[in-house]
């Protein structure tokens, strides 16, 4: 079945790239200037605070659309 072939590795490059960027956000959390972006909100109450990444997300988002769009045309 050559169609979960190609399923299968891309799956393991999608893996892969998830797991390098993980540790890189570990090591930096502001990795390419994501984070605290213009957008993403933030609610500080007392000694408790909210924090919702959606300009992030977003981008994240998009470039992830591309990224698997472009491997979808191969």
């Amino acid at each position: 079945m050559p169609g979960s072939v190609d399923f299968g590795r891309m799956l393991i490059i999608i893996g892969a790239v998830l797991v390098v960027l993980g540790v890189l956000f570990a090591v930096d959390g502001r990795l390419f200037g994501l984070g605290r972006l213009p957008g993403d909100i933030i609610i500080r109450r007392g000694n408790f605070t909210f924090y919702f990444p959606l300009t992030t997300s977003i981008i994240l988002s998009l470039g992830l659309t591309v990224l698997l769009w472009l491997l979808r045309k191969r």
